[in-house]
């Protein structure tokens, strides 16, 4: 169970894994999420979007990018073997109807779970802009599987390296001005890369969803580990997220306490390459 069944390197420190697990894949949904650890009941427990699903195949597939130590642990997989604790699917799916025009824009890692929304609100009839962000031309993922769905496609990169040389708000400020703007707005990626969306929109009065990834820990809104403020309420992002109107998220606050943390990461993470050589 949870076997591991292909594993491959999309981009510098990016991997993609396709997993057997074949009562999540009969289950989610686009924008939903799983939760895993790798060792005991003490280990570290992280959350990962689902990227994709068949559930004829019973597998899903996850994208993470090696940043700490579960998520260097978990490359270290190989093709063949389980990941012991997964649990899912976690969180509200993605509200998906015929909404009209409708922009994706994934920044970054953030590209892996705009990909399950774009699919799904292209079968639902919508067309779909996608804007795909990232730092180089070495960090773009899933360029080629975006291209197959959406019905315009637009890379940036912060250096040229390819595509415009430009953050993703620009041409989301460009397609917000259309004769014909978005009905709705999609954004996942960077806190930050987030947050300038949303401001982005907010002149235009265009509806824009984000998906938040903040600290987790158990998954099921017990802990509070994963609240956030939005619209002046508390809310916790494992089960009324992951997906809040950008335009009342306290941004702020969250990437606050995602800093708070980062010090006992970087040690972690240090400790376990030590151990391991």
């Amino acid at each position: 169970m949870n076997r591991i069944i292909s594993k491959l390197k999309l981009s510098k420190n990016v991997m993609r894994m396709c997993i057997k697990t074949p009562l999540i894949s009969k289950e989610c949904k686009a924008g939903q999420f799983i939760m895993l650890s790798l060792n005991n009941e003490l280990s570290e427990r992280i959350p990962l979007t689902i990227a994709d699903s068949d559930a004829k195949a019973g597998t899903i597939t996850i994208i993470f990018q090696v940043v700490g130590k579960t998520t260097f642990l978990l490359e270290k997989l190989k093709e063949g073997d389980c990941i012991p604790n997964l649990i899912g699917p976690l969180g509200n799916p993605t509200h998906i109807k015929k909404y009209g025009k409708v922009i994706c824009i994934g920044g970054g890692i953030g590209v892996a779970p705009a990909y399950s929304i774009v699919k799904a609100m292209k079968k639902a009839g919508n067309e779909v802009i996608v804007i795909i962000g990232a730092r180089t031309y070495d960090l773009v993922i899933y360029e080629e599987e975006m291209r197959k769905l959406a019905d315009k496609l637009i890379i940036c990169t912060d250096d040229g390296s390819y595509g415009q040389k430009a953050l993703v708000t620009t041409p989301l400020k460009e397609l917000c001005e259309e004769t014909l703007a978005p009905n709705l707005v999609i954004a996942i990626g960077p806190p930050i890369m987030m947050k300038f969306c949303a401001e982005t929109t907010r002149p235009y009065s265009i509806h824009t969803m984000v998906s938040l990834n903040t600290i987790m820990v158990d998954g099921t809104g017990m802990c509070g580990g994963c609240r956030v403020n939005v619209g002046n309420m508390t809310k916790f992002v494992c089960v009324d997220g992951p997906e809040f109107d950008g335009h009342k998220v306290d941004f702020d606050n969250m990437i606050n306490r995602l800093r708070a943390y980062s010090e006992y990461e970087k040690h972690s993470l240090e400790s376990c390459k030590l151990n391991l050589k």
